[in-house]
């Protein structure tokens, strides 16, 4: 169930300060990537726009257990950093259109074979979905969404392992860990990205991993072995963490 925010203000303040030269932002001491933070979409107000709703909730739950908050160094989660949105913008893109989709596939071929899935993205996504949910429904009675953490866990790892069996489910084509696969490379990448492709929200997971981004030049650290890095991550529109 989404939770009902009060934003007004907050929607006040960002729309100010959106109006707001980067340099007149910095003097009222706000950074430009705690700027872009405010303007980012909140991950609960958001709608998606590949995904339908229960395609959503899965999404948001997976995300979740994969990229859980509060790791090492209490590091922020993949909701923390809007991973859900930037798979559900990456996936309404045109992206897959790049791969050879004539066949003849062979699904159960070698991996070094490369890739033998008769899907896009798009489809493995929303096939795995559908088909992880009705698996969860067969064994607990409800759909991914709505389990505890632990069974959560349990079935993800079963994807992971070809414990769920999709082809007793009429989808021969398709393994349950490639669909795995898929979901954790891209919850990795919103994660990782850089934050114009709608994940890595304030650059939390930069800062987190002290990487530093898309700075232009830091020669002068290269030599300085066993020292902390003190500079924050720059984005590639140069905000600045």
């Amino acid at each position: 169930m989404l939770l009902q925010k009060e934003t007004t203000r907050r929607k006040f303040l960002i729309g100010s300060l959106m109006a707001l030269p980067v340099s007149d932002m910095i003097f009222k001491g706000l950074t430009a990537a705690q700027a872009a933070e405010m303007a980012a979409p909140e991950l609960l107000d958001y709608k998606p726009i590949f995904f339908n709703a229960e395609q959503w909730q899965f999404v948001m739950a997976a995300c979740d257990r994969l990229i859980p908050a509060g790791g090492k160094g209490k590091a922020p989660g993949a909701l923390e950093t809007n991973v859900p949105i930037f798979i559900d913008q990456q996936l309404h893109t045109e992206m897959g259109d790049e791969i050879y989709m004539q066949g003849p596939f062979e699904p159960h071929a070698d991996a070094t074979m490369g890739y033998q899935i008769p899907y896009r993205p798009q489809q493995i996504f929303k096939t795995g979905i559908e088909l992880t949910n009705r698996w969860c429904q067969q064994q607990y009675q409800k759909p991914f969404s709505q389990l505890s953490e632990q069974d959560k866990d349990a079935v993800l790892t079963q994807l992971q392992k070809n414990g769920v069996d999709f082809a007793s489910m009429g989808t021969d084509d398709l393994k349950a860990s490639q669909f795995f696969s898929e979901l954790l490379s891209e919850t990795k990448h919103g994660y990782l990205s850089d934050p114009m492709y709608g994940g890595n929200k304030g650059m939390k997971a930069w800062i987190a991993i002290g990487f530093p981004g898309a700075r232009a030049s830091y020669l002068e650290w290269v030599k300085q072995h066993n020292i902390p890095y003190p500079l924050g991550p720059v984005s590639v529109k140069g905000e600045r963490a």
